[in-house]
Parts: C-alpha cells; sequence; structure tokens
C-alpha cells in the first residue's frame, strides 16, 4: 500500500518534529506492551506522517503494515452518526422527532426508577438523545445501574446470530436507565441511530454505508466483514479480557488493567469477521484500515467534499459537531470519570475549553475513540487530522494521547 506523504515544512509542520514520534511509540512496543501500533497525520488535505511500529501479529512475527486491517469497535459511531445525518440532510427526520415515531417499539418503553418502579418517560426518547447519550439508554459493561444487568443477563448487543432489527427490538422492551435528557450516559444509542438508517433509508446498514461513503470515499477495506482472503491482514489483538464477551464490569476490567493483564486475546465470537450480513451494528462492528478512517476523517475535515462533489454540507458538519450538552451535564462522566473542557455533539465530543482539558487542541476540534486503543480526530482551526490504530483491548496505556500531543508539538506557523 503506497501512502503519498508531502512534505511537512510545505504544510507549516516540522519533519524533525515529527520524527519525534518513532521513538515514542516504539517505546510502548518494545518496553510496555504494546504490539503493534500505526499512525497517520494530515495537515491542510495533505498526507505528513504515516508510520508503523511493531507487529499486527507478534506470535506470527507479521510485521504491522499501512494495510493493517483493524476492529475499530467504537469508532463505528462516527461513521454511522454520519451516515444517519446524510438522512437528515433530505428532510426524512428532524432531531427532536420521537425515535418511537419511526422506530414504533420505542412507544411503550418504560423508564426504571431509584425505587425500582417502572414510569412512563416524562418525554419521549428523541433522535438527537440518541446521537448525544442523553437518551436513557446504557451499555452492558457499566457497572452503576441494574439496567446495565439486564443488557447482560439479555446478551444484548454482541449475538452475531442476531439482526439490528431484533437487537434493537429487544432493547425496546428493557426499561430506560433514566429519563431521556436529564444526563449524558454512554449508551447503545448509535445502535438505535443505526437501526434509524436502515428504517428511514429503506436500505441494510451496510449497504448503505457502502453506498453513500465508503464507495464514493475510496474506503475499500472498510465494512462489517473482513473477506477470507484478507483475514492475513487482520491484526490480532491483545490486551484485557474480552469486554464484550463476559460478565465483567467496568470496574473490573479496571481492575485486570492496573493488575498488569496484557495477553493475546480471541474476540472472532463477539466481533465476528465472516457475519458482515448479520452482525451489523451501530456502535461497534466495522473492520477498517488507518488509510481508510483517513479518507473519512478527512472528508468531514474538508467540509463533506469528496470527489468532485460533497457527501454533506459544511452546515450539517457545524450542527453534528456544535456542543449539544446543556451546561447542567457538563463535565460528563465517561466510565465514572469526568471529562473536563469536553462537550459532546451529534456523535462526538467537541472541545470547548484547551486548559480544562488538560492537553493540546483548539476549540472545537472533535473527534472519538474505539475500545481496543483506535482514536481520530479534526481539528477544523488548524486544518488538522490525526489517526491512530492499535489493538490493544482497554488497556490504562495512553499511546493515543501521547501520539496526540507529539502532532501539536510538530506545528511551526
Amino acid at each position: 500500500m503506497n501512502i503519498n506523504v508531502t512534505s511537512p515544512e510545505s504544510v507549516g509542520m516540522s519533519r524533525a518534529r515529527l520524527d519525534r514520534i518513532r521513538p515514542v511509540m516504539e517505546s510502548y512496543v518494545n518496553e510496555q506492551g504494546v504490539a503493534g501500533i500505526s499512525t497517520m497525520v494530515s495537515r491542510r488535505g495533505r498526507i505528513v506522517q504515516a508510520e508503523q511500529y511493531g507487529f499486527r501479529d507478534k506470535e506470527a512475527g507479521a510485521p504491522m503494515t499501512a494495510d493493517t486491517i483493524f476492529r475499530i469497535y467504537s469508532m463505528t459511531k462516527p461513521i454511522v452518526s454520519t451516515a444517519l445525518m446524510m438522512l437528515h440532510e433530505e428532510g426524512r427526520f428532524q432531531l427532536e422527532h420521537p425515535v418511537a415515531q419511526y422506530l414504533p417499539a420505542f412507544k411503550t418503553t418504560k423508564v426504571l426508577a431509584e425505587d425500582g418502579a417502572l414510569v412512563d418517560q416524562l418525554r419521549p426518547m428523541q433522535i438527537r438523545d440518541v446521537l448525544m447519550h442523553t437518551s436513557g439508554l446504557t451499555y452492558d459493561f457499566m457497572s452503576d445501574n441494574p439496567v446495565a444487568t439486564m443488557y447482560r443477563d439479555a446478551k444484548l448487543m454482541h449475538d452475531p446470530g442476531r439482526s439490528l432489527e431484533a437487537v434493537i427490538d429487544e432493547l425496546a422492551s428493557i426499561p430506560l436507565a433514566f429519563q431521556p435528557g436529564t444526563r449524558w450516559h454512554y449508551s447503545v444509542g448509535i445502535d438505535v441511530a443505526a437501526r434509524l438508517v436502515e428504517v428511514l433509508s429503506g436500505l441494510p446498514l451496510g449497504e448503505f454505508l457502502r453506498l453513500r461513503l465508503f464507495e464514493p470515499l475510496g474506503m475499500a477495506d472498510t465494512g462489517f466483514g473482513v473477506p477470507e482472503a484478507e483475514l492475513d491482514r487482520l491484526a490480532a489483538m491483545y490486551g484485557l479480557p474480552d469486554l464484550f464477551g463476559q460478565d465483567y464490569s467496568a470496574v473490573q476490567l479496571v481492575e485486570a488493567a492496573l493488575s498488569g493483564f496484557n495477553e493475546r486475546i480471541d474476540v472472532s465470537t463477539t466481533y465476528p469477521t465472516d457475519a458482515p450480513e448479520v452482525f451489523v451494528r451501530g456502535g461497534i462492528g466495522l473492520f477498517s484500515t488507518i488509510g481508510d478512517y483517513m479518507k473519512f476523517a478527512q472528508m468531514l475535515a474538508d467540509n463533506g467534499a469528496a470527489a468532485g462533489g460533497h457527501l454533506l454540507s459544511r452546515k450539517t458538519l457545524e450542527l453534528m459537531h456544535s456542543n449539544h450538552l446543556d451546561a447542567a451535564l457538563m463535565p460528563y462522566e465517561l466510565l465514572g470519570r469526568p471529562v473536563p473542557g469536553m462537550g459532546f455533539g451529534l456523535g462526538s465530543r467537541v472541545m470547548l475549553d484547551v486548559a480544562k482539558t488538560t492537553g493540546t487542541g483548539s476549540v472545537g476540534e472533535y473527534g472519538w475513540a474505539g475500545a481496543a486503543k483506535t482514536y481520530y480526530w479534526v481539528d477544523p482551526a488548524e486544518e488538522l487530522v490525526g489517526v491512530f490504530m492499535s489493538q490493544y483491548m482497554t488497556g490504562v496505556l495512553l499511546p493515543d494521547r501521547d501520539f496526540r500531543s507529539l502532532v501539536y508539538q510538530a506545528i511551526i506557523d
């Protein structure tokens, strides 16, 4: 896979400073147990850095390569959120419309009150809620509410034999963890958004993404499965026990991380390569390469421009990447930890106060990450895009954060 890397100095960055990335990433591989890493940076639409470190399969001695395929977990979310907003541009819905207007199973969904009673929703769950994580839904690995236990008992999200339609219908039969609009709470909301894409478009989610995003952007290696002939390019998974395969809570996983657990793990049953017509979700499920994801992120940075046209408008992207959270809901908490300086848009976090984040960046910068240490961000003010890929399940190490700092320090204009 050939990547055209331009001179960093031509777009206001320093090659010498970008070269600081390699020794830091190699230290994670050689000294801290990360099997392999791939990084890519663009500025003003030009790739200025693209390197790989370590192995995609350590036991096989297969090196990390530019065309390595990754399970991107929650980095599926920005893609699916973008797909839904493409339908918003066509006048198919408004953000304040009730989800139940299009998915009738949610008309009777109750809320589990603190006293254990099942009560009516004070206001209906809206489409904006599922994109913003204010829907009242939760995740099965959460430990702060009893509804998460109901999800785990139902094995709701990670049964490869159940279609997206079947999963969302069952989800609607389980009560909400809190009243819509009253809390930010990370959840399966984007899986509901994915089902909305199917209902509103009349197409299976994978087909919609292929026709409307992946083919126009040339994302040939992105989808809900991996062809058998390409499986040797798939990175092996390392790190903590499979987040989605066992009855683990977030607290237990943190404890495992702190104990130093870091092994090769098999996630093929909870994230299969061979079920692209069935195991289709909105919050996880896509496979991609670093180059493919850069094409998606660059399209966002270029105000929706792609292949001589526009997949979305600049105004839609501005709406998506504005903060939609009321002040009373901030700072939001992710896995029990406050995220200061950040608001949340329609599918991605957005930076509001650089100093409060304790890292470099710009107001208006946005992005998201995946459970296996995949990460991207777009900084419109600096015309900057960064993509980081590894397969290190929910570890406590932060090579992605170091990568981000190293990218910003290379700006010299």
